[in-house]
């Protein structure tokens, strides 16, 4: 089966990836610290209408609203015994806002599962094999276009939840970590040991999302490409490190959209080939980021 994600990205296009989903729910109603993912169910309108606005402001892929979504990231949840279907909902309701723009692919997204494995916690590699691969299959089956494996900054989850999709799919995988240490994961990991953990793994492209400043996501792709390791580098920036308002107690990014674009620019230059925006970037930070790329 053909592939759209990588026949664009062989024939030399740089893709722009959507931005943030909780800190723009948050905007729209969630409450801090509720989960995302019921409004797949409960608020579908305003998670169509999030995905459209980024459409809108010239993404080329979008991604679900499945960032916790495996059954055991879900167990406390009101929709714990519907995880399968939450995440097909998830890719319809993220179709059914590509439909306004030809060409906008939708990425099945996959966050960790907020345990860390054996024997460092409670998890056994099985296990998480186990959600990792259900996820993935019920991504693939409502129609995702590509798997985004993201926000993950520990090698053996990480490789873990690629291992269990290949065993489900034959969609194409990007891999984000969140370098969250500066240029390492709270593991320790760095991007050379993901370029060439993941490139065994045969991934489509490896990434950073999340993070710390916008600098340091410069100085991580720079290190994903002197790695030479011939994928494809995915950068997804935080807009900044959020300050809290004195006023609203709520928290606030303060990197603009014209910053978020220049550094776009600047991942293209270091050799990134999707930019998009993570935690605070908002349609305006991505109509920037798609304007300082197609230049």
């Amino acid at each position: 089966m053909t592939s759209q994600f990588l026949e664009r990205l062989q024939a030399g296009e740089v893709l722009v990836a959507d931005g943030a989903t909780g800190t723009n729910l948050q905007a729209a109603g969630l409450k801090p610290g509720a989960s995302p993912e019921e409004w797949v169910f409960d608020h579908p309108e305003r998670i169509v209408n999030l995905h459209r606005s980024f459409v809108e402001a010239g993404s080329d892929i979008i991604l679900t609203d499945t960032f916790g979504g495996t059954y055991l990231r879900l167990k406390d949840s009101k929709y714990a015994d519907r995880a399968a279907e939450l995440n097909r909902q998830a890719v319809t309701l993220a179709r059914e806002a590509a439909s306004a723009r030809a060409g906008v692919m939708v990425g099945g997204s996959l966050g960790p599962i907020g345990l860390l494995l054996e024997p460092f916690g409670p998890l056994k590699v099985g296990e998480a094999m186990t959600a990792f691969a259900d996820q993935a299959q019920a991504l693939a089956d409502g129609g995702a276009d590509l798997l985004v494996i993201e926000t993950h900054f520990a090698l053996d989850e990480a490789k873990a939840a690629v291992e269990a999709a290949r065993r489900v799919t034959s969609l194409p995988v990007v891999i984000s970590f969140s370098y969250d240490r500066g240029v390492r994961t709270m593991m320790g990991v760095s991007p050379t040991q993901v370029a060439w953990t993941f490139k065994a793994l045969g991934v489509a492209a490896i990434g950073a999302n999340c993070g710390t400043t916008l600098e340091n996501m410069e100085k991580i792709v720079q290190e994903y490409a002197a790695a030479d390791s011939s994928l494809f580098v995915w950068a997804k920036p935080n807009a900044g490190l959020p300050a809290v308002d004195a006023a609203t107690g709520k928290s606030v990014y303060n990197v603009t959209p014209e910053q978020m674009g220049e550094y776009a620019r600047r991942y293209v230059q270091a050799g990134a080939r999707i930019v998009g925006g993570c935690c605070g970037s908002s349609p305006a930070h991505v109509a920037a980021i798609a304007r300082a790329v197609r230049i």
